[in-house]
């Protein structure tokens, strides 16, 4: 059977402001956006993290420009159970809050963009500032990826376009049944015929 997989990304709602999380010792890490980079990570040790806009609090927040995905104990206990190879969960202290939360780390990079049935490619220029992104996309519209290549994972971030966190269905489901989140869910793969459906 045909798999289904999901982009996940800030909802339309009203939420919290979780800024970058950054050492519960002081200062921030050196590498700020390293929770969204799709490979495993060193234990970062204690966590904390700022609300710089209390709005409505939210079970699943992405935290500061980094996009840092934070999420409550139970949207964790989603990933420990249907992703424990797929993500790492790092404690993190949000301001005020006396609940548990966590950094979750996808650490899977999979090579599964399916560029044919993209709505729109953009690929970073060979001129362009940043020769370090060279090879990379520097934005998809109507993202499409190959369930076929997602290597058994249900948490991934794509190879050259890693700001994409993809979850499958079964991780989608799990999460709504959560609720009170602040993301939501683009399917990304299409159905067994090759054709688009109408999107979650």
């Amino acid at each position: 059977m045909r798999r289904n997989f999901y982009w996940v990304n800030i909802a339309d709602v009203p939420q919290w402001y979780v800024a970058t999380p950054v050492p519960a010792s002081g200062g921030s890490f050196n590498e700020p956006w390293m929770f969204g980079e799709g490979h495993p990570l060193p234990d970062p040790g204690l966590i904390k993290a700022r609300v710089r806009n209390p709005g409505q609090k939210r079970a699943f927040v992405f935290a500061g420009v980094e996009r840092t995905p934070i999420v409550s104990e139970a949207v964790a206990d989603v990933f420990r159970t249907h992703a424990p190879g797929d993500v790492q969960l790092f404690p993190v202290t949000v301001e005020g809050e006396s609940e548990r939360y966590f950094v979750v780390n996808a650490a899977r990079t999979v090579d599964c963009i399916d560029e044919a049935r993209c709505r729109e490619v953009q690929h970073y220029a060979e001129d362009d500032p940043f020769p370090e992104y060279a090879g990379e996309y520097r934005w998809i519209n109507g993202l499409r990826i190959d369930p076929a290549r997602t290597d058994g994972a249900h948490v991934l971030r794509p190879k050259r376009f890693r700001t994409a966190l993809i979850v499958s269905e079964e991780i989608k489901d799990a999460l709504e049944g959560v609720g009170d989140l602040g993301v939501s869910f683009e399917r990304v793969t299409t159905s067994e015929g090759g054709q688009d459906e109408p999107r979650a």
